[in-house]
């Protein structure tokens, strides 16, 4: 005979009220004839209700045949109000009334529940209702009960944990928690620990999802008795985010639809049926008798919203409507759950649900931002608040997913710190001690520093055996490398001052979902934009520690490309504002850690972290004469520069002194190899003088043009780094750098480089007339450039920085080499 042990009608008091409460359902609503109806169209023999404190649903249908009385009792570990819940089976009004007299106090619960002679089970032992569960609780529940339930509401690791402990358990370990915990055990036999499987359904949607099942029963006497003696087996399917999420998504469309009564029309609409189809599939066809006000009125309001509100300006509200139609009508996968006959299985239902919500999230988000970008860029202060104010409707929407995740995420951990401390070989979502690390940032198809250094990094990671995976959000897949997990951007926003970079996008929902079944160990960010703020949210819901490195100067580049002090000042607030919420923040130089603590970022969060540079490909041996000739250089010195050609990298700066350098040294030739939106001024700028402009080059073509070249100049005042400024000297090359920045760190004065004012056009003018009238000492920098690089290989950078990330990130030692310099 077969049962599912747990389940709950509408008397049902959530576990977790306050999070129905949220999204404003107190309770679950459904009927106990309906459960009955359900579990017996499943293939149970038998019924049985466990209501929370409650027996008034199982009272209902106490009359039907094969049906049992149960409850789901609520209890606390008196000495530090840890809460528990039992679940007793078979028991009389009476029985019940003495239970709610003794259940405030286990102790004294599980006696009553011995001496009366009642089967009862723990439910769900290892989930935290009130977050007060530890593993010494668990070690207390092995002495007082001999019977687990195996969860269908939890996660699948969970219940592996559980089961592999009492099958590992022996009789002096029992002996050593009751010595411990001053418990008279129960049984000191770990044979008669036995489990039971329950669906610990709410929303009348996972009904007989788990199942507990005994061969030889004939009836319910013999049914418990097998459960009691061991002899019961379970099956079911494990439950995920999405089935918990889906199930509250349930609870609150049921709970709406009573209240309002929407039955009457709601086979006249396409999305009310996908509704009804997705979150109450077990409640049949609608019926025409039911009343449709709502329905009139959303009717005549969509109406009004397509006759006077152009696209553009939808509220939230509308728009998701308007999205949430389109998706169901016009999506072949959603289409189809509305005008097939057949119902959706629970596990069907809640996938199908997941990509309905995130699809409809990630159209809201779009809007959102280019409304909110419109709104900003039209200077309307309090129209940008409203809609910046109503991403609320998004958070609203998404909620469930957010409450599951956070939840799933806790009982990973208990589970997992059961797991470690019995020493137990689980084979999935375990933790084997190292470190695994999802690593997010919008670029890595562009052409700079940061992408290229991600990249090395996985690289170097996956060829040394450590986990690392980059995620970023492209508009296509092609060239991925392996390592790399690319969520299709669902919208992109256009920088109004800056049109050729663009912000795309991610899907947070599919990006949260993939975080969480891959099991990483922690979080990190490349960047502040739509992927960082991704993986803010995504490590604050998994309860994952988040790490962030400072690649760029947003508010310098901010304040180049605008001129404007009040959009600088702006976007250092932002900056401050997403680098506190980090755990921990690695800057690539002094400098750049002492501009961030002066604008008010925690010293005590700030680590410098090594870079290196790959010393093999990056090579003096690569210089070539056929560079020099197809470039008109022979006979004249050439100095480089590599990197984006933009105005906030000084450039018109290196104009102005070039052309006064071909005053007294006219065999001077400035080679320029990148590009970028100033590139065509700048070549203006420079006709009629030995420029050259290679465009952008990689490969052979780059360290071919490093090696080619005499010195090496770098304007830029704004960044934190300067990866140019070690291939150049990898590739035996002397180099010029600003003392504003990054760059300044990576060079040793006099003996590798030179060291100019930022932003001092004389300044630089020295600085390259002296590389161009001193041949002799610029060979020995070269020399002297290559020698510092071969200590900076970008194998032993990688592997200090892989140290730094599995320090742990509650150390409150400062960084010694920030302490000393700072």
């Amino acid at each position: 005979m077969k049962a599912d042990l747990h389940v709950h009608s509408r008397f049902s008091t959530r576990p977790s009220q306050w999070i129905l409460q949220k999204i404003g359902c107190p309770e679950s609503f459904t009927d106990p004839a309906e459960v009955h109806r359900i579990a017996k169209a499943h293939g149970m023999d038998l019924v049985t209700v466990t209501d929370h404190n409650t027996i008034r649903g199982a009272l209902e249908i106490a009359h039907l045949p094969d049906v049992f009385i149960s409850e789901e009792i609520t209890t606390y570990f008196p000495e530090d109000g840890c809460k528990v819940h039992v679940l007793a089976y078979d028991i009389s009004e009476d029985q019940h009334q003495d239970i709610q007299k003794v259940r405030e106090n286990i102790y004294e619960l599980v006696s009553y529940l011995n001496e009366q002679k009642i089967l009862h089970a723990v439910a769900h032992p290892l989930y935290g209702i009130n977050d007060k569960l530890t593993v010494e609780h668990f070690e207390k529940m092995l002495l007082l009960f001999d019977i687990f339930e195996l969860n269908g509401a939890r996660s699948g690791f969970q219940n592996q944990v559980l089961r592999a402990v009492l099958e590992r358990l022996d009789q002096d370990h029992l002996v050593h928690l009751a010595e411990t915990h001053k418990i008279v055990p129960k049984s000191t036999d770990p044979g008669q620990k036995a489990v039971i499987a329950g669906s610990d359904d709410h929303s009348s949607l996972n009904i007989a999802r788990s199942w507990t099942q005994v061969p030889q029963a004939r009836d319910v006497r013999s049914f418990l008795t097998g459960v009691g003696d061991g002899t019961a087996q379970t099956g079911g399917i494990p439950a995920t985010p999405l089935t918990m999420a889906h199930n509250l998504y349930a609870i609150a469309y049921q709970y709406y639809r009573q209240r309002f009564r929407l039955d009457r029309h709601i086979h006249k609409d396409v999305l009310f049926r996908f509704l009804e189809k997705v979150l109450d599939a077990n409640q049949g066809e609608t019926s025409a008798s039911w009343s449709s006000r709502v329905y009139d009125l959303a009717r005549a309001a969509r109406r009004r919203w397509r006759n006077s509100t152009p696209e553009e300006d939808l509220s939230p509200l509308k728009a998701f409507w308007k999205t949430s139609r389109h998706l169901v009508t016009k999506d072949a996968r959603f289409a189809a759950v509305v005008h097939t006959s057949r119902n959706p299985s629970s596990t069907e239902a809640e996938k199908i649900w997941h990509q309905f919500v995130g699809q409809a999230a990630d159209s809201l988000l779009v809007h959102l931002v280019d409304r909110a970008g419109r709104h900003l860029r039209g200077a309307n202060l309090f129209d940008t608040f409203g809609s910046l104010g109503s991403a609320g409707a998004l958070y609203s929407l998404l909620a469930p997913y957010f409450v599951a995740y956070a939840h799933f995420t806790k009982d990973k951990v208990l589970a997992g710190e059961l797991s470690w401390r019995h020493h137990l070989p689980m084979e999935a979502e375990s933790s084997d001690g190292k470190i695994s690390i999802a690593h997010f940032s919008d670029t890595l198809r562009d052409v700079n520093g940061v992408a290229q250094t991600l990249l090395q990094q996985l690289h170097t990671a996956r060829r040394l055996g450590h986990r690392l995976m980059l995620f970023t959000a492209e508009e296509t897949d092609r060239g991925v490398p392996e390592g790399v997990l690319n969520f299709r951007p669902v919208g992109r926003y256009q920088l109004p001052e800056y049109p050729e970079l663009s912000l795309n996008i991610p899907p947070f929902l599919q990006i949260l979902a993939t975080c969480h079944e891959q099991g990483f160990t922690q979080i990190h960010s490349a960047t502040p934009g739509p992927m960082g703020l991704a993986a803010l949210a995504a490590a604050r819901i998994l309860s994952l520690p988040i790490a962030a490195t400072y690649h760029t100067a947003f508010p310098q580049y901010v304040k180049h490309l605008t001129g404007d002090e009040t959009l600088e000042a702006a976007t250092w607030r932002y900056m401050i504002w997403y680098y506190r919420q980090m755990d921990r923040i690695y800057v690539p130089s002094v400098a750049t850690a002492r501009e961030l603590i002066c604008h008010g970022l925690p010293r005590e969060k700030i680590r410098t972290y090594p870079r290196g540079v790959d010393t093999e490909r990056f090579h003096p041996r690569n210089a070539s004469e056929r560079f020099r000739l197809e470039h008109g250089l022979d006979g004249k010195t050439a100095v480089l520069y590599v990197g984006r050609v933009s105005k906030e990298k000084e450039l018109d700066l290196l104009c102005r002194a070039y052309r006064r350098l071909l005053d007294t040294h006219p065999d001077m030739a400035l080679v320029v190899v990148g590009d970028g939106p100033y590139r065509e001024q700048m070549e203006g700028s420079l006709r009629g003088t030995p420029a050259v402009f290679t465009g952008y080059l990689s490969g052979e073509n780059l360290t071919e043009a490093y090696a080619s070249c005499d010195f090496f100049v770098f304007p830029s005042t704004t960044d934190t780094f300067g990866n140019v400024v070690l291939e150049a000297q990898a590739s035996g090359l002397p180099v010029v750098v600003s003392d504003q920045g990054g760059p300044q760190e990576n060079l040793e004065k006099g003996r590798t480089g030179l060291i100019f004012r930022g932003g001092d056009e004389d300044s630089l003018l020295q600085a390259l007339a002296w590389m161009a009238t001193h041949p002799i000492e610029r060979r020995r920098m070269s020399r002297e450039a290559r020698a510092l690089m071969e200590k900076r290989s970008f194998k032993e950078a990688f592997l200090a920085t892989w140290h730094l990330y599995g320090e742990s990130f509650d150390a409150d030692e400062d960084d010694k080499t920030l302490r000393e310099a700072v």
